[in-house]
């Protein structure tokens, strides 16, 4: 019995052990089981939060890009102070014949307030340009508000459209104001009303220093400029059309101030990416047009100097360079590009939301505008300072005004590409130096400080002296503070 009962407790062990390791095996692919699941269920989670995340990021990207610069509570400041007086030269008369394109009669014709103010003389309404390259027969009242321009002002000094039928047969001094020049000068100018009750002035472009100027005659420049100086009715009302149709399009676009006409590559001498039959006609342009004294150029050492203008595809690629989106609307505020589509393809193959006002206009709503280079160009000037964000791809007279009144305005965001830095980047880009992140990064922080954030007008660098100096000093109508952006400690009437 003994030994039976032993076999019997030997097969109940076997049994047990069996069956323990059985259960277990059960419950090792029992948890397995559960614990897949769970990873997989966290592992979904994550890929669903990510998904809600990322387009949440993208939309602050989007956000970034548009952000305009803090003002720091500065506002514009246009009145005059206590001590202004308005000018009382009855029997004195200024006459003046404005040259250049659009903005540059612009500005000229405020300096010429101001130097009307500064000689006590009345201003008749000024003769526009009519004979330069763009030979627009335009009239200042084609253009300007004429009365709007005489109301405003009146507080200041006497305009006339005309000269009285009395002085018209008068004898006429004819100056050519030197450029830049102070009060001063214009002080010494007033000798010529002991002989003469007319003065006539040739040209009226950059006729007065950026700086040093008394606070009021620099605050009349700015009234003249953006308050007086409105344009017609019928370009203020197509031009309010057709930024209510911009906006009609997306909430937010881009004006880009595209420099790529035949005349601009011509006179600069900018040659880059295009062909040699481009670059030749070109050449024989320039050669052929008697007022461009310099005729030959170096192509490459104007663009690694930084003056040539962006090309279309170096606009593109700066644009997804800063961030933008590829639906991003850009509204193009120029001429006739050079080479048609097939250069502007080069920046609508990465940005296909390119829009010009003919696209924008009926033509029926332009009919009246063709032929008048200044009056279109006045359209692009009341979309590009309505835009959210302005890029001249280039300096010049539009890109300066447009870029002062922005300030003036508020600060809207003003974003100016840092030519000659750029150079050097796209060109390791193109050599395959540069890779997407990196190239992004130094661009952005190339253009870190220069998206029209509030400062005060920059001098010339240091150790300019003489004329050399005017030249370099940052333009006054391209950034009018402090004189006529000042913060509430400072102003002087507003």
């Amino acid at each position: 019995m003994v030994n039976r009962g032993h076999r019997t407790t030997r097969r109940t062990s076997h049994f047990s052990i069996t069956l323990y390791i059985f259960l277990l095996f059960v419950f090792s692919i029992f948890v397995f089981v559960l614990y897949s699941k769970d990873i997989s269920e966290d592992e979904q989670n994550r890929l669903v939060v990510s998904e809600k995340k990322e387009p949440e990021s993208e939309e602050n990207a989007d956000n970034s890009v548009w952000e305009t610069s803090h003002s720091h509570g500065l506002h514009p400041c246009v009145k005059p102070t206590v001590r202004y007086k308005a000018a009382l030269g009855w029997n004195r008369y200024l006459t003046v014949k404005s040259n250049g394109g659009l903005n540059q009669m612009r500005t000229g014709i405020a300096d010429m307030v101001a130097v009307a103010h500064v000689m006590n003389a009345t201003l008749v309404i000024p003769q526009l340009d009519k004979r330069s390259f763009w030979q627009d027969s335009s009239t200042f009242s084609d253009i300007f508000d004429e009365n709007h321009f005489i109301e405003t002002l009146q507080g200041d000094l006497r305009i006339l459209k005309e000269l009285p039928k009395e002085i018209e047969s008068l004898p006429r001094a004819r100056k050519h104001f030197t450029s830049w020049s102070g009060m001063g000068y214009y002080e010494e100018m007033t000798q010529l009303w002991k002989e003469h009750q007319v003065i006539h002035v040739a040209k009226s472009d950059s006729r007065l220093a950026n700086n040093e100027l008394p606070l009021d005659i620099q605050r009349l420049r700015c009234r003249a400029l953006y308050n007086a100086l409105r344009f017609s009715p019928p370009i203020e009302r197509l031009g309010k059309k057709l930024v209510d149709r911009l906006r009609t399009r997306a909430n937010r676009y881009v004006a880009l101030h595209l420099r790529y006409e035949k005349d601009m590559l011509s006179f600069t001498g900018c040659t880059y990416g295009l062909t040699e039959l481009e670059a030749e006609e070109l050449r024989v342009m320039r050669e052929n047009t008697n007022h461009w004294k310099i005729k030959v150029i170096n192509s490459t050492e104007q663009r690694i100097d930084g003056f040539c203008p962006l090309t279309p595809k170096e606009v593109g690629l700066f644009l997804q360079a800063l961030g933008y989106p590829l639906s991003t609307l850009i509204y193009i505020a120029a001429g006739e590009i050079y080479g048609g589509n097939t250069h502007l393809s080069e920046l609508t193959s990465r940005f296909p939301n390119v829009i010009f006002k003919e696209m924008l206009a009926t033509p029926e709503e332009l009919r009246g505008f063709a032929n008048h280079a200044s009056q279109t160009a006045a359209l692009d000037y009341l979309i590009s300072v309505e835009s959210d964000v302005f890029i001249p791809s280039h300096s010049g007279n539009m890109a300066r005004a447009v870029e002062g009144h922005r300030r003036f305005l508020g600060h809207q965001k003003t974003i100016t590409p840092d030519r000659k830095g750029l150079v050097e980047i796209f060109d390791k880009l193109e050599a395959g130096q540069l890779e997407g992140p990196s190239f992004s990064h130094l661009v952005k922080h190339l253009h870190k400080n220069r998206q029209g954030a509030p400062r005060k007008r920059a001098g010339a660098p240091p150790g300019v002296k003489g004329r050399a100096r005017s030249r370099l000093e940052e333009p006054f109508y391209q950034n009018p503070h402090p004189e006529c952006i000042c913060s509430s400690r400072t102003q002087v009437g507003k």
